[in-house]
């Protein structure tokens, strides 16, 4: 009697992992996904792009940190031409000015000397000359010798050098000698941006003697951009070279340029040399002392770079997701290198020619964890 009853329970054991068996067959060939690594999207499936890999030239570039400087010798540092006392300044940091506009108004006693001057010169020369023109009459007429006509010729000669050198006293000074006056008025000998105000009205100024400039203005149309380079980067700074600017105060932008002088000499404390880059600046946009960086083409290599929303990173690991037609995509792993503009090097997983999700692999990535 028991053999017959272990008969009949085997016998149902065995009917139960038949039907196991078949509901994973039919489950299994409902889900035709090969592997864990692989996923299915409908053809349909929206946000989903594809592209195709390629090798392509990979540049290795050197970035180093600069700044932007106005070209010296576009600055002028303007020192009033007479001492006196300041009675106006017309000029704050930062205004723009056009050449020959007022910058500041001085009470001058020095002016007021030059005009003086001029003034006594242009009566004693008046006086020669009617001497002269006596003396060359009486000349005509024997009245006198011609010793004492040369005198009268040397004694104009002089007094009219003297009327030139105090009239081209004034004109230095900026003011017209017909026009007397004791308030000197400083012109702006060129155009540009007022840098910095280095005076305050009631101050009295050293004319060329003066500790500091009454204003400093600079022509920033053209501006410098300026780095430091190791000795040991050098060979990717060579003068001709094409860079590239970025300023931290425009993130996103950028600015090409050439570089166009590299120092000769080697700073002994730091290492490093001067690399200058020219560039324009329409709308003066770059501003003196802007922070920044260089960016030099150092070398380039062949290599395969994708963007870098085709990886996705989990911890430590990075994968693609590989297009294998007919809606598959399977999940492989990768190795990535260097990033550049945006994009991602990858060094081994992919090959050239195969076709990888571009966008969208965060949703395949959210449809492999149901």
């Amino acid at each position: 009697m028991k053999p017959a009853i272990l008969l009949i329970f085997f016998s149902c054991l065995a009917s139960l992992a038949g039907c196991s068996g078949s509901a994973t067959r039919t489950q299994a060939a409902a889900n035709p996904v090969a592997s864990a690594n692989d996923q299915y999207v409908a053809s349909d499936a929206r946000g989903i792009q594809t592209m195709a890999v390629q090798t392509t030239a990979i540049p290795d570039y050197l970035d180093i940190p600069a700044q932007i400087e106005a070209d010296p010798t576009q600055v002028v540092h303007v020192f009033p031409p007479a001492g006196g006392r300041i009675v106006e300044m017309k000029v704050r940091p930062w205004d723009w000015v056009a050449k020959g506009q007022t910058l500041a108004m001085i009470e001058s006693g020095d002016l007021s000397r030059a005009f003086a001057d001029y003034h006594k010169a242009l009566a004693d020369n008046q006086v020669k000359q009617q001497q002269l023109a006596r003396a060359a009459d009486l000349l005509a007429h024997d009245a006198i010798a011609a010793k004492d006509y040369q005198q009268a010729q040397a004694d104009a000669a002089s007094s009219q050098a003297e009327l030139d050198a105090t009239k081209e006293q004034i004109r230095v000074f900026g003011m017209d000698p017909d026009q007397t006056s004791s308030e000197l008025l400083v012109a702006a000998p060129r155009a540009g941006v007022v840098l910095d105000v280095g005076a305050s009205p009631g101050e009295f100024s050293n004319a060329l003697s003066a500790p500091q400039p009454l204003c400093t203005i600079a022509d920033i149309s053209t501006v410098w951009a300026v780095g430091d380079i190791y000795e040991a980067d050098l060979a990717a700074a060579k003068a001709g070279e094409s860079a590239e600017v970025t300023l931290n105060a425009y993130p996103g932008d950028h600015w090409s340029g050439r570089v166009s002088v590299v120092s000769d000499a080697v700073d002994p404390n730091t290492r490093t040399l001067h690399v200058r880059v020219v560039l324009p600046n329409p709308g003066t946009r770059l501003k003196p002392s802007m922070f920044g960086a260089i960016r030099l083409l150092r070398s380039s290599r062949q290599g395969i770079l994708v963007p870098a929303a085709a990886v996705v990173r989990e911890g430590n690991s990075a994968y693609v997701f590989v297009d294998e037609g007919q809606g598959h995509y399977q999940r492989r792993s990768v190795v990535l290198g260097p990033s550049s503009d945006g994009s991602l090097e990858i060094t081994s997983g992919v090959k050239s020619g195969e076709t990888i999700v571009a966008q969208g692999a965060l949703l395949l990535r959210a449809g492999s964890a149901d």
